[in-house]
């Protein structure tokens, strides 16, 4: 069966974009439609199917999984090593050294979370700077949750394999440390070293979840360029659990187009987009 002319009419996107906003908090606007018509002709692809009524008939009638494979399809994942630097720069010379006497990673490991963890960029990049400051500091010890609401993503980051191309923005004595390349010549990936690896775990979640079935609190979260996909009463209520998963004094990093201003919470803020917990 050919999917070629098949087309999302206006019921059917409503539909969509209904569960999809409240279900994982992205708002679909109408001119959104042409982009999830496009996306969602994969699925109607893979399963076969030659209509979208069919292919919204299957999706919600049953729990036969085949949500979680649409949310992979509509769902944005841009993410790079050493993304917006300076809030690695920020972890690397003031939160690391400010409170290593604090007992951060010598008590017990220094926990980060990557709240959005996409294809694992930013939670390797993130056990990169905590590995070299392990280098110097040999009592300290860290480990890192990432999660995000996409298995495909997921996939990526726990495989850790990755073009060389995407690994430009890391500095060659990183690279070196960090990375092992493929002995395919013909193959140009690179793949994160087992040892920073697993200090790192990924987890499926979906930050629109009345409750998170995570128990540790974290002394770093990084959430960055998330809540732009989210109304004012969904960041709220994601930021308002955020701030519960820090431990006193932590950090909250977000995105450097996003704010907590207007937002009362307990936090403030000490550098551009990065957040600390008030004791």
């Amino acid at each position: 069966m050919s999917v070629i002319n098949a087309s999302l009419n206006e019921k059917q996107f409503r539909q969509l974009s209904s569960y999809i906003e409240t279900e994982v908090g992205i708002k679909m606007p109408p001119a959104k439609r042409i982009m999830l018509e496009g996306r969602l002709q994969k699925r109607l692809r893979a399963l076969k199917m030659a209509s979208f009524q069919e292919y919204l008939d299957f999706v919600f009638s049953d729990d036969n999984g085949e949500i979680i494979h649409m949310i992979d399809v509509v769902t944005t994942n841009k993410t790079d090593f050493f993304r917006e630097p300076d809030h690695f720069r920020y972890l690397r010379d003031v939160v690391l050294p400010r409170h290593l006497d604090d007992g951060w990673g010598t008590d017990g490991y220094f926990k980060a979370w990557s709240a959005a963890s996409s294809t694992g960029e930013e939670a390797y990049t993130m056990a990169m700077v905590l590995a070299e400051f392990q280098r110097q500091e040999t009592r300290f010890d860290y480990r890192i949750l990432g999660t995000d609401i996409s298995t495909a993503v997921l996939g990526t980051a726990r495989r850790a394999v990755y073009p060389s191309t995407r690994v430009e923005p890391v500095e060659m004595a990183l690279k070196k440390r960090y990375f092992l390349r493929s002995r395919d010549r013909h193959n140009d990936v690179v793949r994160v070293r087992p040892e920073l690896r697993r200090r790192v775990m990924f987890h499926r979640l979906n930050l629109m979840a009345p409750s998170f079935p995570i128990e540790d609190r974290f002394h770093v979260i990084f959430c960055r360029n998330v809540i732009i996909y989210f109304d004012r009463e969904r960041q709220v209520r994601l930021l308002t659990k955020l701030y519960q998963y820090l431990l006193p004094g932590g950090y909250l990093f977000l995105g450097h187009s996003e704010t907590l201003a207007g937002i009362e919470l307990p936090i403030v803020s000490v550098a551009p987009t990065v957040y600390q917990r008030v004791q």
